[in-house]
């Protein structure tokens, strides 16, 4: 089922834009398949980022009720709730969006590298998705996106990520509690240096088009950011 529903349809778009690629380059089949997920799932992020925005708007509030009701958990809850509603958050949203964006991934992995690409596996094309007549896997030779350890992408990665959470960091709510401040600060030191660290050493590790993923990944999240903060 994973296969039918995932893997095969995301195989299949793979194949199809390398098909139309200059010289068939499979870097740029990547960084266009990445695109058309992200607007695919933009509705959402967008909806992930939005509650968020509700979170940071509905913080002077939260913690508000929770001074005034913190011997009364049943009322705490209640106002919780309302405020919840009156702000029009969905606290599952970052989940659902963090959940979709990895099963997405884990997909394009197994589309990728377990399906022996470069060669085209024939029996898993539909019937409207021809063969390319090339398949190249090399970028304008500068590297080959099946090899791994590639420190300029790892490093790019790395900067792109940081960027991505310093801009999701801007507009991530700030507790008044001193106590709730000053371990939602160390949260936000270890998303700002361990996730964009972590991720630059998972894209060195791994073959050099998880990089170009990550990379294109990341500029979009940057251009989402931007665009709603100028909404706000």
């Amino acid at each position: 089922m994973f296969t039918t529903f995932l893997v095969q349809p995301i195989y299949n778009l793979f194949v199809f834009l390398i098909g139309h690629m200059p010289q068939g380059d499979t870097v740029l089949a990547i960084v266009v398949l990445t695109l058309i997920m992200r607007a695919v799932l933009y509705p959402i992020f967008t909806s992930s980022i939005r509650t968020q925005m509700g979170m940071q708007a509905m913080q002077p509030d939260l913690d508000a009720a929770e001074a005034k009701y913190k011997n009364d958990k049943e009322a705490l809850t209640r106002e919780r709730l309302a405020l919840l509603k009156k702000h029009k958050v969905n606290p599952f949203a970052g989940f659902g969006a963090l959940i979709i964006q990895l099963v997405v991934l884990i997909a394009l992995y197994f589309a990728l590298f377990r399906e022996g690409f470069p060669v085209i596996d024939e029996s898993l094309l539909y019937s409207f998705v021809s063969m390319p007549a090339q398949v190249s896997t090399v970028f304008f030779g500068l590297f080959d996106i099946l090899t791994p350890h590639n420190i300029v992408l790892a490093i790019l990665v790395g900067l792109t990520q940081y960027l991505a959470i310093r801009l999701t960091l801007r507009r991530t709510p700030s507790p008044t509690n001193p106590e709730k401040e000053a371990a939602h600060k160390m949260q936000s030191a270890l998303m700002l240096y361990f996730m964009p660290a972590l991720m630059a050493i998972v894209s060195y590790t791994f073959p050099a088009a998880v990089g170009v993923y990550f990379v294109t990944g990341n500029l979009v999240s940057v251009f989402q950011e931007w665009v709603l903060m100028r909404k706000k």
